[in-house]
């Protein structure tokens, strides 16, 4: 458990290092202590970069690291001599794309692009520069060059090099866990930086076991919908209508739909075998094939309308979502503009899912309940019997881990022969209604737990935060 924790401890430094190093410059500031620009402040290479290697260059052992940009310290090995960067070490590795400091004092070789080797001027300590560096703000909205920025930021210049080793040995040991009863550079401020690193643990101790809290909720959600499934959730009535009944006058509403050619005849699905049987069912419940007492419907390869009027586009994105929020409403010549019929509509009663493309691993769903809606090409519907209850089928849909399907092919995609062979367990129409009220119910319960947890989540951030803003605040401390 030690280990675990000083790996924990480890974890939030490096996080916070950022933090901890704007409270520092902020102290050394209003100590009087002078900055320097990063650009303004680095020497210049005494020696040409040599290229980086590519991917299938780097090997899994040899004589010399490769250090890259990426997030990795080390992302493999290479007996390169001659591409080694082995003078004027240690230099500072920064990725000009993904933003990453490294400190490197041994020979090494370069991974691929992107990457800016730094050497500060004779003034500073270079694992002082090092760690300073992790305080100037390079973020962009976009992916793209940051090396800009990190040169305009700004690095305290402290003439004495003993205080810069103090500062980086208050750091080191900080970082370790293994803090001196001494005083490095400045007791006050090294208690202030010491009280940030014991917070933010303790708020990442609380985090975890409120994201262990509502990984429980989920649990505990799918427990008792597969119970629901399985008949175990409310007692059996024997006066209620058989489900074989119940799925008989299903297949005769189909015979009627395919003859009226509302719907295709499909290839009738294989019968369930002792095999594939899931669990016990009571006596007056029937296992079927989802495809048997549902239709499946894929969306067309429309354009998104840009207007605000007419029949409701529900995206990829919104899938997740309850109400109207974060859709786009067809203009009122969209249907003749894109060739659109009344028939493309998904009707109310049916459930949308991501049937293509990396959306399908999000697991993503959603209820069509208060109007029809237009779909693209991306997204699947299911829509199943209006003789069977529609929540019914979806707590049983939401149960259905769409993200083990339609990983065959490059493109993941879901198909009717990954959703049709699907079994259901289908109880009197009576039972299903008593089934959805006790879920209806529960499921209220767990949304309140849920809420309640995210509250607490959000005000143990809060608090972290606020703690981090006093500590940026003028302070007494003065650095002598």
């Amino acid at each position: 458990m030690k280990k675990e924790d000083d790996l924990e401890w480890k974890n939030v430094f490096w996080k916070n290092l950022p933090n901890y190093i704007l409270v520092l410059k902020s102290e050394l500031e209003k100590a009087g202590f002078k900055s320097l620009a990063v650009g303004d402040s680095l020497q210049k290479l005494s020696f040409s970069l040599p290229k980086g290697l590519k991917s299938k260059e780097i090997q899994s052992d040899g004589e010399f690291p490769v250090i890259s940009q990426s997030k990795e310290y080390i992302i493999g090995y290479s007996d390169r001599e001659d591409l080694t960067v082995n003078e004027m070490l240690p230099l500072i590795v920064f990725g000009d794309h993904s933003k990453t400091i490294k400190y490197v004092d041994m020979p090494f070789v370069i991974g691929a692009d992107g990457v800016k080797l730094l050497k500060p001027s004779d003034g500073f300590n270079v694992k002082y520069y090092f760690y300073f560096l992790h305080g100037v703000i390079t973020d962009t909205k976009d992916y793209g060059r940051h090396f800009k920025l990190l040169r305009e930021g700004e690095i305290p210049l402290i003439v004495d090099l003993n205080t810069q080793i103090s500062i980086v040995n208050f750091l080191e040991d900080l970082e370790s866990k293994q803090l001196q009863e001494k005083e490095y550079f400045d007791i006050e401020i090294e208690r202030k930086i010491t009280s940030l690193q014991e917070n933010q643990v303790k708020g990442n101790h609380l985090s975890t076991e409120l994201t262990h809290q509502l990984d429980l909720v989920k649990q505990l959600r799918q427990s008792f919908l597969r119970e629901a499934m399985q008949g175990k959730l409310v007692p059996q009535d024997p006066s209620d209508e058989p489900a074989s009944v119940l799925l008989e006058k299903i297949m005769a509403e189909r015979k009627q739909l395919i003859q009226a050619k509302k719907i295709k005849k499909q290839k009738p699905l294989p019968p369930i075998t002792k095999e594939e049987v899931p669990f016990k069912i009571p006596k007056n419940w029937i296992l079927c094939r989802l495809g048997e007492i549902a239709e499946l419907k894929s969306g067309n390869q429309y354009k998104y309308p840009k207007s605000d009027s007419g029949v409701m586009f529900v995206k990829v994105g919104d899938m997740n979502l309850d109400g109207n929020e974060c859709e786009i409403k067809t203009s009122s010549n969209y249907f003749e503009s894109n060739s659109v019929k009344e028939s493309d509509l998904i009707a109310i009663g049916s459930i949308i899912f991501p049937k293509r493309g990396g959306a399908i691993a999000t697991n993503k769903r959603r209820a069509v309940k208060q109007e029809s809606i237009l779909v693209d090409s991306n997204t699947m519907a299911v829509i199943p019997s209006k003789l069977i209850s529609f929540n019914y089928f979806l707590h049983f849909f939401s149960l259905i881990d769409l993200s083990k399907f339609g990983n065959e092919g490059v493109i993941p995609q879901v198909n009717n022969k990954d959703i049709n062979p699907i079994i259901i367990p289908i109880p009197p129409l009576l039972e299903q209604e008593r089934i959805v009220s006790k879920l209806d119910e529960l499921m209220q319960y767990f949304d309140e737990l849920e809420t309640s947890i995210k509250e607490s989540q959000q005000q143990n951030e809060l608090l972290l935060q606020k703690v981090l803003r006093e500590a940026l605040e003028p302070a007494s401390a003065i650095l002598s």
